[in-house]
């Protein structure tokens, strides 16, 4: 009996616990800022507050109404002002930004990209240190390389490209000596990538005719020291060998075809001749000093002897001797006695007493001392026309690496550079090559 008495009892309390029993959807939404909002927890949550009773449920008819429309939405307009996709979307009219520019089409963006491409590889251009900078100034194509023009450089270029791809390096035929070997395979392609051919070319030209130094060049070409120094020696040897093979000494019927008219007194010069001295490092043994050293040009020197046909170009070069030999012995040694015949003549200068060192005739002006009268106007003509073969090697000596105190390097020869400095001005200063400059 007791039992069922405390049975309803509990039955009837837990109907009532449920009945006030709440959760999170039956507490309406609160505004945090109001003044009964309560604390909340550190993730937003709200906290009761403590004492607090709920009052508001379903069976007292209590919802939550709809949140009231704006002035925009609640004003009336006309259909025709309403576009059907503007349904419910608000439209907002802002200021002109007058600091705003279009999009740009993609027709413009290709031509923008051309545009910088193009300056790109106008700059890169500019940069680099190499023949294409400078095609298009005649001025410092003359100053890096004596040429007159880019036409005319590459018209030389056009001459020499073909054999290019038989030219060895020079550190390689130089190890092949060392070990015996013979060297049959041009240099590999990889191995001349850094520059290309007609560059390295360039850089030959730079070093003859301005004298720069190897480091200088080095840092101008954006290459290594040693580098420049393989292109130099590699170019040397390779032009003394292209050049060398084409015969430089003219024959008798062929000077006689191009005689200019000065020489209608002396018709039958050959050669005109003279030596010339280059300055150069004084070595350190004393026997060398002593055998290098010009009374002349109080230095130790190096001594060619050049010759020249009436009309203008280079035909003899002899290789580099000590400062010290004599004219007379240079012309011995030189070996151009025996390309002189009976009916041809050689002018020389005075101090070349070669008389009875060739069968040839000998145009020599006379010293003063023992000048004839009737020997005047012939002494005259003779010195003037000897003047010929001093420009010339002044044009020569006009390459800056000969005209300071040449440095004995063990990379390159210089008796070859010389002699393709010789070489080369018949290509930069006459018209050989005249047929193919456009």
């Amino acid at each position: 009996m007791r039992l069922d008495v405390f049975n309803r009892r509990q039955t009837a309390k837990l109907k009532r616990i449920a009945q006030i029993k709440l959760s999170a959807e039956d507490i309406p939404p609160r505004d945090p800022a109001a003044k009964d909002a309560g604390p909340t927890t550190l993730d937003g949550q709200r906290r009761l507050i403590k004492g607090a009773v709920p009052t508001l449920f379903q069976w007292n008819r209590y919802k939550v109404e709809p949140p009231r429309s704006s002035v925009w939405e609640r004003t009336e307009r006309s259909p025709e002002l309403v576009h059907p996709g503007d349904q419910g979307q608000h439209s907002v009219t802002t200021d002109h930004d007058y600091c705003s520019f279009p999009e740009p089409s993609a027709e413009d963006l290709s031509k923008d990209l051309e545009s910088l491409r193009k300056e790109i590889q106008e700059l890169r251009v500019q940069r680099e240190f190499g023949l294409q900078r400078f095609a298009g100034s005649d001025t410092d194509i003359q100053f890096y390389t004596r040429f007159p023009s880019y036409n005319h450089l590459m018209a030389f270029w056009v001459l020499i490209e073909p054999c290019i791809y038989k030219m060895i390096q020079a550190s390689r035929a130089k190890s092949a000596a060392n070990t015996d070997e013979e060297v049959l395979t041009p240099a590999r392609t990889q191995t001349r990538q850094l520059l290309q051919p007609i560059d390295e070319f360039f850089l030959f030209l730079v070093f003859l005719s301005v004298g720069l130094k190897e480091r200088d060049l080095a840092h101008q070409f954006n290459i290594h020291q040693s580098t420049v120094s393989r292109i130099i020696a590699t170019w040397t040897s390779f032009l003394a060998t292209a050049l060398g093979s084409q015969c430089i000494w003219l024959t008798r019927a062929e000077v006689q075809a191009y005689l200019p008219k000065e020489f209608k007194d002396f018709s039958d010069t050959q050669v005109i001749l003279d030596c010339t001295e280059l300055r150069c490092q004084t070595p350190s043994s004393p026997l060398l000093q002593s055998e290098t050293y010009s009374s002349y040009k109080s230095h130790c020197t190096m001594k060619a002897l050049v010759g020249i046909a009436p009309h203008g170009p280079v035909t003899f070069i002899s290789d580099l001797y000590a400062g010290s030999v004599s004219d007379k012995e240079l012309f011995r040694q030189s070996g151009i006695a025996e390309k002189l015949t009976e009916d041809m003549a050689v002018m020389v200068d005075k101090g070349f007493l070669i008389t009875d060192c060739c069968k040839c005739k000998v145009y020599r002006p006379p010293f003063l001392s023992k000048q004839k009268k009737n020997q005047v106007k012939e002494t005259q003509a003779t010195v003037r026309l000897r003047l010929h073969v001093e420009r010339v090697i002044r044009r020569i000596k006009q390459n800056k690496l000969f005209d300071g105190i040449i440095t004995m390097s063990p990379v390159y020869n210089i008796s070859q550079l010389f002699a393709v400095a010789c070489m080369l001005s018949n290509y930069q200063n006459t018209a050989l090559v005249k047929k193919q400059v456009k």
